[in-house]
């Protein structure tokens, strides 16, 4: 186990340096200047040229990189000189171990920098603020799709070809065709606008809304129905048939026919046997979705207006505003790579005849 961990610990950190390597070269072939898109339009040469220098942006792309890697890793050196733009200060949260020359080796958190845009807020504050409004649509989406989908695609098993298991391949296929993006629109106009008056569900807003007074912020769960259940769909769709798919599959194995054999009923046979050995691929699909998920929510936030952390990614790209972008793209690939580890694990609890491979 511990060197399946080690192992899957070198490729993430390969991975996440690809990541966040891509994103920081394709910001550059953005057009347009983030320092003068900080200033706006009233900005004079010297106010963009001190912008630059507080950012860096007046370095090299070369050395820009390098700054940015820096910043990023865990183990980095700074310099003793207070103008250069490594130097050693109270906006690293870390411990100098070793001083060589004018550079310290620092072990540190990764720096995830200043937001280009939103003064003085550290891009850890806006993941901050944002993320677990993601995480809980995320995983409104996932279990809106997990508990529907299983219980389809056991229906759809066991009424194999007949009429309920072809209405139910259809839908399925449907919500696998449709995109986010289109149905979060239709769904918005029909449920948020045409029959708003009956459903009471609006066309926009985030989990925690100010109130019409401005005298505090308060939980609105009636705004996450709309996106959840139109995030929801591609995933219920895939596990409905994954679900359909293993469970007819199990049940075509010599110890279910045993087990029938034993006088059990259709109802035992799959709570004890047949339910749980045909998990396992839809294990790997919900834990692929859900970080998928994750990443995929972009368009439905925005849509939507869900303060999260898909749409801060589109406002950032909007403004050109590279440390958010990296920061939110980090946290999505990392979080990406730890559930995959984490799914790896579950499988041998699921099924011991897996075993990891190291």
């Amino acid at each position: 186990m511990i060197s399946y961990l080690l192992k899957k610990l070198g490729y993430a950190l390969f991975t996440l340096w690809g990541v966040v390597t891509l994103v920081f070269f394709l910001f550059y072939l953005m057009p347009g200047d983030p320092a003068q898109m900080m200033l706006g339009e009233n900005q004079t040469m010297e106010q963009v040229a001190a912008v630059q220098k507080k950012y860096g942006l007046d370095q090299t792309l070369g050395k820009q990189y390098l700054y940015f890697i820096n910043d990023l890793s865990p183990v980095s050196f700074h310099s003793d000189n207070a103008d250069d733009f490594t130097h050693w200060n109270n906006r690293y949260s870390g411990s100098s171990i070793v001083k060589l020359g004018g550079y310290h080796v620092v072990i540190k958190t990764p720096y995830l920098r200043e937001s280009f845009q939103k003064t003085g807020k550290q891009v850890s504050e806006v993941i901050g603020d944002t993320l677990p409004n993601t995480i809980v649509l995320a995983i409104a989406s996932i279990l809106i799709a997990l508990f529907i989908g299983l219980a389809l695609g056991v229906i759809s098993a066991l009424y194999r070809d007949s009429w309920i298991d072809k209405v139910i391949q259809v839908i399925s296929t449907m919500g696998m065709s449709i995109p986010s993006f289109f149905s979060a629109i239709i769904a918005a106009y029909l449920f948020g606008y045409l029959w708003h008056e009956y459903t009471g569900l609006p066309m926009s807003g985030s989990l925690y809304e100010m109130d019409d007074y401005g005298e505090g912020i308060h939980l609105q769960l009636r705004n996450l129905v709309l996106p959840a259940l139109v995030l929801g769909i591609r995933p219920l769709a895939v596990i409905t048939q994954l679900m359909r798919n293993s469970l007819l599959e199990v049940l075509s194995q010599e110890y279910i026919t045993t087990a029938y054999a034993k006088g059990l009923t259709t109802l035992q046979v799959i709570k004890r046997h047949a339910f749980k050995n045909a998990l396992n691929p839809v294990v790997t699909a919900v834990s692929g979705w859900f970080a998928s998920l994750l990443a995929g929510a972009v368009f439905v936030e925005y849509i939507f207006g869900w303060n999260g952390l898909g749409k801060e990614i589109v406002d950032a790209l909007n403004t050109k505003d590279l440390p958010v972008i990296t920061g939110a793209v980090l946290v999505i690939a990392s979080l990406f790579i730890l559930i995959n580890i984490a799914v790896d694990v579950i499988y041998i609890k699921l099924d011991p005849r897996v075993k990891l491979d190291t």
